[in-house]
C-alpha cells in the first residue's frame, strides 16, 4: 500500500503501515535479501489489474475497484487499460467526503478512508467503548485470537445484532456511497467492483448496499453503473503481482 514508484522501486506514502513516512528503496532491499529481481506494484492497482484481465472486470471497458479494508483503495481502468496519471491515480480512499470531517490516516480530514476504511473504524470503536458505549467487537477480537478488528469480527459482531458496530458499518457504507458516487460523476464509468477484506466478507449484499448508498448521488441516476463482487476474492493481490512480471 503507498505511492509505488516501479522505476525507482520506491514506496511513499504508506500511511496504513506503521512509521512509513518517507520514500524507501523496497525493491532494491528486498532483492538483497532475496538474490532475485523484485518488482513493485501498488496493492490495489495490482489487484484490479487481476479483475481487469481475469475476473470481474474483464467484461468491462472501463470500471473502478474499490478495496474496502485496512484503508480505502482505488484504481481506475478506462478503455480497457489501467488509468495511473502522473503515477497516483485511483486514490479513492483520499477523496473528501466532508469538509472539515474526521481526521484520516494520511494526516487530513474528511477522506472517505477516515470513514469507511477498517483501522479508522477501529479506532472510532475503541473511543466509544472508552466512553461506555456496549459493544461485543473487543470480546470477539480476543475469543478469535486477533490483535485488531478484522473483517470476520466485524462480521461476528454484526451476526451478534452488535448496534456500535452496525452503526459504524453504516456509516462507512453511507461513506462509501458519496465516493464512489463522486468518483462516477467524474469519469461515467461503466461498472464497479468491489473487492477488499471487508468487501469480500460482505459479499454481494454488501456490494448491494454501496449501489443503494451510491445510488442519491449520482447525477445521471437514470443510468447507474453495474455494481460487482470481486472474483478473485484475496487471490486478486498475487495474482496481479504475478502480472507485473508476466
Amino acid at each position: 500500500p503507498g505511492e509505488v514508484d516501479r522505476a525507482a522501486g520506491t514506496v511513499a506514502r504508506a500511511g496504513n503501515l506503521p512509521d512509513w513516512a518517507g520514500a524507501f528503496p523496497l525493491a532494491t532491499a528486498l532483492g538483497e535479501e532475496l538474490g532475485v529481481r523484485v518488482a513493485l506494484g501498488n496493492d490495489v492497482r495490482v489487484a484490479v489489474e487481476a479483475e481487469r484481465l481475469l475476473g470481474a472486470g474483464r467484461t468491462y471497458r472501463s470500471f473502478l475497484g474499490v478495496w474496502w479494508g485496512t484503508g480505502i483503495g482505488g484504481a481506475v481502468v478506462i478503455d480497457g487499460k489501467l488509468w495511473l496519471g502522473r503515477g497516483s491515480a485511483g486514490e479513492l480512499g483520499h477523496v473528501v467526503v466532508r469538509m472539515d470531517g474526521a481526521p484520516c490516516p494520511c494526516g487530513r480530514k474528511g477522506c472517505l478512508e477516515a470513514y469507511a476504511g477498517r483501522a479508522a473504524m477501529e479506532r472510532r470503536a475503541r473511543r466509544a467503548e472508552a466512553k461506555g458505549a456496549k459493544t461485543e467487537l473487543f470480546e470477539l477480537m480476543r475469543k478469535h485470537k486477533r490483535d485488531r478488528l478484522t473483517s470476520g469480527v466485524w462480521a461476528s459482531a454484526l451476526v451478534r445484532g452488535d448496534q456500535l458496530a452496525a452503526r459504524l458499518i453504516d456509516r462507512a457504507v453511507e461513506a462509501l456511497g458519496a465516493g464512489v458516487g463522486s468518483a462516477i460523476n467524474l469519469l461515467d464509468l461503466d461498472a464497479v467492483v468491489i473487492g477488499g477484506g471487508l468487501g469480500t466478507r460482505f459479499g454481494v449484499p454488501g456490494a448491494e448496499r454501496i449501489a443503494a448508498a451510491m445510488q442519491p448521488h449520482l447525477f445521471v441516476s437514470d443510468r447507474p453503473p453495474a455494481v460487482v463482487l470481486s472474483e478473485l476474492d484475496d487471490a486478486g493481490g498475487a495474482l496481479g503481482a504475478a502480472l507485473l512480471v508476466a
